[in-house]
């Protein structure tokens, strides 16, 4: 077994700190090997001045690395798994999911306590389709500010850009130290996570064994089910993370339950389902669950939403 591991990873502090997370696992589960972060950029890194939704295609944040791991120049690579379009590239899989941290969205506001005391007509910012429409299905009344940047740049932007909050994943504040900035952490009766929001994926080749038995512990089982039900959810729909989709699953003990949301932009219609079933079949129950969608017309929401050129495949 050779001595020395390479972690593909964007730049962002945010995916430093994931991939040095990894790092530092796999260090300290096998003395003498040598881990080390290879970092590239993405499309969704180098366009900063347009919303993702109109930059369209799936994997903004992840073909890049993708390219990188099956040309053998990186051995895995570490993604937010909300980032991971449904399908992967031949050749690549999810070689690992890591206990996952929390995937509520948190409110933070200089001047607001609480969602429901935002004065009407208050500036929301966020860059997610997902977000605004859920917030606007519950306050019509809000206007919301397209936001890009990294998270501390989202930060910022709560002052240079005049905003009464923004809307962020818990998941990322808490793991770079910021938790005593969230105001307000969203009920998922508010705000539906994205898939996969909040987990890592760990992406490796295919047929890369050694690299299997080195990740391999790094894998939580709660964490894998969940997000094998979400990604069957998403991939069902034929969605990506550009287009108003959210889903979340839990684990507790041998039961998972799953809810999820097709929506419209403006949030005025809005199809939300639940399902519960056995973790042995969780992926099956992610299917479900988006069938039971579509039965009740979220396959013909989510053709509009691609005919209005924000569902680009």
């Amino acid at each position: 077994m050779a001595d020395t591991v390479t972690i593909g990873t964007r730049s962002s502090q945010l995916a430093l700190w994931q991939a040095n997370w990894v790092k530092n696992e796999l260090e300290k589960l096998y003395a003498g090997l040598i881990v080390e972060l290879h970092r590239i950029k993405t499309r969704g890194d180098k366009i900063l001045d347009v919303p993702l939704a109109k930059v369209g295609g799936k994997g903004l944040f992840v073909k890049e690395i993708e390219q990188a791991l099956l040309d053998q120049k990186i051995d895995l690579a570490v993604h937010s798994m909300k980032d991971m379009p449904a399908d992967l590239p031949k050749g690549l899989t999810i070689g690992a999911v890591p206990p996952r941290e929390d995937p509520a969205d948190v409110l933070i506001s200089n001047g607001h306590s609480a969602f429901d005391r935002l004065p009407r007509g208050a500036r929301i910012g966020t860059g997610s389709l997902r977000r605004a429409s859920q917030l606007l299905h519950r306050r019509p009344d809000l206007t919301v500010v397209p936001l890009r940047g990294n998270l501390d740049t989202r930060l910022k932007k709560l002052a240079t850009e005049h905003l009464d909050a923004v809307i962020l994943a818990a998941a990322g504040i808490k793991r770079l130290g910021l938790a005593e900035r969230i105001t307000q952490t969203l009920a998922v009766t508010t705000m539906l996570p994205a898939v996969g929001q909040g987990a890592l994926c760990i992406e490796t080749r295919t047929n890369d064994k050694r690299i299997a038995k080195l990740i391999a512990p790094l894998n939580d089982q709660e964490s894998s089910i969940a997000i094998k039900a979400e990604r069957a959810f998403l991939k069902t729909l034929e969605g990506d993370c550009q287009v108003p989709i959210a889903g979340h699953a839990a684990v507790t003990g041998a039961t998972i339950v799953m809810e999820g949301l097709v929506a419209s932009l403006n949030g005025d219609e809005m199809i939300r389902e639940a399902l519960t079933g056995d973790v042995e079949a969780a992926e099956q129950l992610g299917v479900d669950l988006a069938n039971r969608i579509i039965a009740k017309g979220g396959r013909i929401l989510l053709a509009a939403l691609g005919k209005a050129g924000n569902g680009k495949k």
